[in-house]
Order: structure tokens, then sequence, then C-alpha cells
């Protein structure tokens, strides 16, 4: 599996390590900011908790990533990554993005 990952996005050994470092800290860190933030808000109902929360980490995840991502030295790897995913939610037009990923 690592070894498609590391293919499919052009790295090498040591970058995918990175590359895996960042995705999970950066999802860790977004869980918990999610979560402090869910907490400071009034809201009752388990419903609607849920659906603020996953709106909330869709949100705050691209940029926590990239944040993330400066120091472990793979910000260009996640600007082109999330800009991807941005175009293929319909979020940001079609456009060139560098070769990885």
């Amino acid at each position: 599996m690592f070894e498609k990952l590391r293919q499919k996005w052009k790295v090498n050994v040591f970058q995918l390590v990175l590359i895996i470092s960042t995705f999970a800290s950066g999802g860790s860190l977004t869980g918990y900011a999610a979560k402090k933030i869910m907490n400071a808000l009034p809201i009752g109902t388990d419903w609607l908790w849920a659906i603020i929360y996953i709106l909330l980490i869709t949100i705050i995840w691209p940029m926590m990533v990239l944040v993330i991502s400066l120091p472990f030295g793979q910000f260009k790897f996640f600007y082109n990554y999330t800009r991807k995913l941005g175009q293929k939610m319909g979020l940001l037009k079609a456009g060139k993005i560098n070769d990885q990923n």
C-alpha cells in the first residue's frame, strides 16, 4: 500500500514518511481544534452538533494541514493536494497543478 502511494505521488521513502506524518498530525490537530470550538458553542441537540462538527472539520482541515506541512517541509505537496481536492469538489476552478499528486 505504501509503495503504491509512493509511486502515485512520485516521492521517496523519507518524503512519504513526512507526508503521512503531516496527514496524521493535521488530522489530529483538526479534530482537537474543532472539538474545542464546538464545546464553546451552545448547541443542545446531538444531530445539529454532529452536522456542524462535520462542516467545521471540512473547513478547518485544509488550512490545518497546510500549516502543519510547513515544519515538515511538505508545503508544496499539500498545497497541490488541497488545490486538487478543491477542484474535485467544485470549489476551485480547474487549472494547472504542479506535477506532484
